[in-house]
């Protein structure tokens, strides 16, 4: 079933599936979907939560493809209705987020396409054009659902900027592959973290996205605060509070490294993903090496499902293996559309 809940570690082991459903899916839908409205136009990417985050990895690619691009959070399109982008990549998961859909109905004269799990939701009848990411059963904590889309964002980038990017199809085998060599030191990773107080994640450009992605997963499935940091604003300040009793992780091979060594000389349980192999042995400095595609797209689905199995391991040490949110909100989500409605 599309939306059916599963636990945190399935949802996670299930990601070379999902993602090679996914692909077939995105791929089938974009030829069938007329994107020329598109052409030419800035486009804005529009997320809430997790597909914020996925919103900033779209317009960061879309930007390095040629074509002008932002990631807006709903708070920021409910006025400038006319100043902010030409068209839209509207994205919710279930189809379902009442914020998504309210800026959408504002701009019902511009070129807007959805990205959701499935076809059918509130969100693509309200767009008239959807690509479902066919990312299929996950977890309350997106996994799939989050990588689905991502992949989806990056199939669409390609077809708005007539690029053609060849790793998309090794990509789930690398994601299969990866969860099986990185899991000890995913293990130990975690077991770094585990006592922490706070985490800061951080990364530059889609790895800010990634930063930001791995710090809600981390708040929502361990009920640890942390936070996600761009790579160089995170040098003016915020790791002031870092020590002992607080994590870092770092997602990327450029300034991201010295970070992670130079938080770890400090004291700080630290973390790095990346796909650098010559990294030398650091006391408190795990690092978590995965393939890299030289795609930035790619990168962060790889990145982000790393991070997935710290989160895993962590959770289940905290005693809290596939735990539901405490906190539910009533106005957040609209009644679930289905075509036999009238």
């Amino acid at each position: 079933m599309a939306n059916e809940r599963i636990g945190y570690r399935s949802a996670v082991a299930r990601q070379p599936e999902s993602l090679a459903h996914g692909l077939k899916i995105v791929t089938a839908a974009l030829e069938t979907i007329d994107i020329r409205p598109f052409r030419g136009k800035s486009i804005g990417f529009a997320g809430i939560g997790a597909s914020y985050q996925a919103a900033m990895v779209g317009a960061s690619y879309l930007r390095l493809l040629g074509i002008p691009s932002f990631a807006y959070c709903p708070t920021d399109l409910y006025e400038a209705v006319d100043s902010a982008a030409q068209a839209f990549v509207a994205l919710s998961a279930s189809g379902q987020s009442k914020e998504i859909s309210d800026v959408m109905a504002l701009r019902a004269l511009m070129p807007r396409i959805a990205i959701c799990r499935s076809a059918e939701n509130p969100l693509a009848e309200l767009t008239g054009a959807v690509i479902p990411s066919g990312s299929g059963a996950d977890n309350g904590a997106s996994s799939t659902g989050y990588t689905g889309m991502v992949l989806a964002i990056g199939l669409l980038c390609d077809a708005l900027a007539g690029k053609t990017f060849s790793g998309w199809a090794d990509l789930p085998a690398a994601v299969g592959q990866m969860l099986q060599s990185t899991r000890n030191m995913a293990n130990a990773a975690a077991a770094s973290l585990q006592a922490c107080s706070s985490i800061d994640l951080v990364g530059a450009r889609a790895g800010f996205a990634t930063a930001g992605e791995g710090a809600m997963l981390i708040r929502e499935a361990v009920r640890i605060p942390a936070a996600g940091w761009d790579t160089m604003n995170y040098l003016h300040g915020p790791m002031e509070s870092q020590d002992s009793r607080t994590g870092v992780i770092a997602f990327g091979n450029g300034r991201e490294v010295k970070i992670a060594e130079d938080m770890a000389g400090f004291g700080c349980p630290s973390v790095l993903i990346t796909d650098r192999s010559d990294m030398p042995h650091r006391p408190n400095l795990t690092v978590i090496t995965v393939p890299g595609f030289d795609n930035p797209v790619a990168d962060a689905i790889i990145q982000i499902v790393a991070l997935q199995m710290i989160v895993g391991d962590m959770q289940d040490s905290a005693g809290l293996t596939d735990i539901t949110f405490r906190y539910r909100q009533t106005d957040t989500k609209l009644k679930a559309w289905s075509p036999t409605e009238v």
